[in-house]
C-alpha cells in the first residue's frame, strides 16, 4: 500500500517543481498556490500498481521520484519519468481507467483529487476551466499516446541494403523472440534514411502477439508481424541510402537514436549495412547495444550462411532452366545477366544448379574466341552473366547496355558467327521479391533467436552466425566481408569444354 509523506505545502521549491508542467502552466500563481494546497505525497514501493484497468478515474499524479510503467494489456505503451504528469483525463472523462500505471522503482507521487479541484470552495472554478482548456488543447487520447509509444525506443529494428528473400521473416522471428523476452520492438519506416529527420512518421511499432495487438490496435505506425514470416520483400526499407556514409548524417542519426533512449539496435541487410551498423557504433556509447543479421543474396558475409542466398539460387537455377529448355526448343543462345556484383555467388549456384554451360563472374578472363568457337558447334546456349562483370571498364567506357550486352559485344569482336538466334536478358531483379523458401524461413528463424538471447545476456556488437548447422555468434570487429567463390565451382559452371 502506498504511504503518505508529509510535506511542507509552502516551500518554494514544489512551486518550481509544479510551474513547467504542462498542464499546469494555464495557472496563475495564485491558482498554483492554492493548487499546492491541495495535494498529497505518497510513496510506492517498486512493483506496487497505482492503477489498474477499471479503478475509477479521479486523480491527478505529479512523479516527484522513480519511475512508472503505463500498459494497457500486457502492452508496455510508455513509462512515465520524473517531473512527469499522468491521470490527466480525469478532468474530462470520468469512466473508469482502460490502463495499468505501476511503479518500476520506489516512488514518490504528488496526487490531486479532481473532486477537490471541482469544489469550489477549495479552488476557483475559472481555475478548474483553465485546467480542462489546457488539457483539450495540448492532447487527445490518440494522438498523446502515439507521441508517448515512440518516446522511448526500447529495440529498434533497421532494414537496408537492396532487397532480398527473409528481410520480413527474420523481422517478424525477432519481434517474437523479444517480444516473449518482456521487450518492444520498433523498426525504422526507411531504413537508416529514417534515421535522419527522426520524427513520428519515421518509425514503426512491431507488434506480435495478436491480444496485444487488439490492446493498441489504430495507433500510428502499428504493424501485425505475424503474416510477415512469409512475406515477400523488405516493409521497412526504401532504396539504396549512400548518403548515410557522410559523417554529418551518421551524426544526425546517433542524436536521433539517443533521444529516443533507444536501447539495442539489430541491423538488418548485406556488408553496406553491416557498415552503417559498424559506423554507428562507433558514436554511440556502449550502453546502446548493436547487433547486426545478414540477409543477402550475395552471401558476401564471411562465416556463416546468408538469409536470402539458399531462395535466391533455387528461384535463379529455376528461372535459367526455363531459358535452357526455351534455348534448345528454338535453337537459341541465351546470355543471361544475373546477381553478383563482387564475388557473383548467386550467378555461379544459379548456373550449377540449373545445368547452364557456362558462368561468366566478376573475375572472369575467358578467351573470346575460343568461347565464340565452342557456342558455334552448338545447336543451343545458356550463358550466366553476372551483373558485376567487367564493370570498371564498363564504366571508364560509359558503356550504356547490361553486363550481358557487354559480353555479347565482346563474342562479336572475336568473331561470333553461329546460326543461334542471340538473345540477352537484362538483370533480373525479381528474384530479389521472391517469397522466402523453408530453409530461409528457418534460418531467419534461428538467426532472430540468437539475437534475442544475445540481446538478454547483454551482449554487445555481434552478429549471429549458422555454418555447417552450428549457430554461433561473431564480434562486429571480427566480421569480414567475402567477395570470392571457390575456383574449383568456377571451373564446374564450364560445360562448353573451353
Amino acid at each position: 500500500m502506498p504511504v503518505e509523506i508529509s510535506f511542507d505545502r509552502k516551500d518554494k521549491k514544489h512551486q518550481e517543481f509544479l510551474e513547467p508542467i504542462l498542464i499546469l502552466k494555464c495557472l496563475d500563481n495564485d491558482e498554483l498556490k492554492t493548487f499546492i494546497g491541495l495535494l498529497k505525497q505518497f510513496r510506492y514501493d517498486a512493483g506496487e500498481v497505482v492503477y489498474i484497468a477499471g479503478n475509477p478515474r479521479d486523480t491527478l499524479y505529479f512523479v516527484v521520484e522513480g519511475k512508472l510503467s503505463f500498459n494497457k494489456g500486457d502492452h508496455t505503451i510508455r513509462f512515465f519519468n520524473p517531473d512527469e504528469c499522468f491521470g490527466e483525463y480525469s478532468l474530462i472523462n470520468e469512466s473508469p481507467h482502460t490502463s495499468t500505471v505501476r511503479c518500476l522503482m520506489p516512488t514518490v507521487l504528488l496526487q490531486a483529487k479532481v473532486s477537490d479541484l471541482q469544489d469550489q470552495t477549495n479552488f476557483p472554478a475559472n481555475a478548474y476551466g483553465k485546467l480542462c482548456k489546457q488539457f483539450a488543447l495540448i492532447l487527445t487520447t490518440r494522438l498523446r499516446h502515439e507521441e508517448e509509444m515512440y518516446r522511448e525506443i526500447d529495440v529498434l529494428l533497421i532494414q537496408d541494403g537492396g532487397c532480398s528473400p527473409g528481410y520480413n521473416s527474420v523481422t517478424a522471428f525477432l519481434t517474437e523472440y523479444l517480444e516473449k523476452a518482456g521487450r518492444r520492438v520498433f523498426a525504422a519506416a526507411e531504413g537508416f534514411k529514417s534515421l535522419i529527420a527522426g520524427e513520428l512518421n519515421d518509425f514503426r511499432r512491431l507488434v506480435y502477439s495478436g491480444s496485444q495487438y487488439k490492446d493498441v490496435e489504430g495507433f500510428h505506425g502499428l504493424v501485425f508481424t505475424p503474416p510477415l514470416r512469409e512475406a515477400r520483400g523488405a516493409d521497412f526499407r526504401t532504396e539504396r541510402f549512400p548518403q548515410f556514409k557522410e559523417l554529418e548524417n551518421q551524426k544526425k542519426a546517433a542524436e536521433t537514436l539517443l533521444k529516443r533512449k533507444v536501447r539495442a539496435i539489430v541491423g538488418i541487410g548485406g556488408n553496406g549495412t553491416l557498415a552503417g551498423m559498424q559506423s554507428l557504433g562507433a558514436l554511440l556509447p556502449s550502453e546502446v547495444q548493436l547487433f547486426f543479421v545478414p540477409v543477402t543474396i550475395d552471401s558476401d558475409i564471411y562465416g556463416t550462411e546468408c538469409i536470402g542466398e539458399q531462395t535466391a539460387v533455387e528461384v535463379g537455377a529455376e528461372k535459367i532452366s526455363g531459358y535452357m529448355a526455351d534455348a534448345r526448343t528454338h535453337h537459341r543462345c541465351y546470355i543471361i545477366e544475373m546477381m553478383g556484383r563482387e564475388g557473383g555467388y548467386h550467378a555461379l549456384h544459379s548456373c550449377l544448379g540449373s545445368g547452364a554451360h557456362l558462368a561468366v563472374l566478376p573475375d572472369s578472363h575467358y578467351d573470346m574466341k575460343r568461347i565464340a568457337h565452342a557456342i558455334e558447334k552448338r545447336t543451343s546456349t545458356v550463358i550466366v552473366v553476372a551483373e558485376g562483370y567487367m564493370v570498371k571498364e564498363r564504366k571508364a567506357e560509359k558503356y550504356k547496355g547490361s553486363a550481358a550486352d557487354y559480353f555479347y559485344d565482346e563474342l562479336k569482336a572475336a568473331g561470333l558467327n553461329t546460326n543461334q538466334h542471340i538473345v540477352c536478358e537484362a538483370f533480373s531483379r525479381d528474384i530479389r521479391g521472391a517469397r522466402p523458401n523453408n530453409r530461409d524461413i528457418t534460418l531467419a528463424h534461428r538467426m532472430a533467436k540468437r539475437v534475442a538471447f544475445l540481446v538478454q545476456t547483454g551482449q554487445n556488437r555481434m552478429m549471429p552466425a549458422v555454418l555447417s548447422g552450428q549457430e554461433y555468434a561473431i564480434q562486429f570487429d571480427d566480421i569480414r566481408t567475402q567477395n570470392t567463390v571457390p575456383s574449383d565451382l568456377a571451373v564446374l559452371s564450364n560445360r562448353l569444354g573451353i
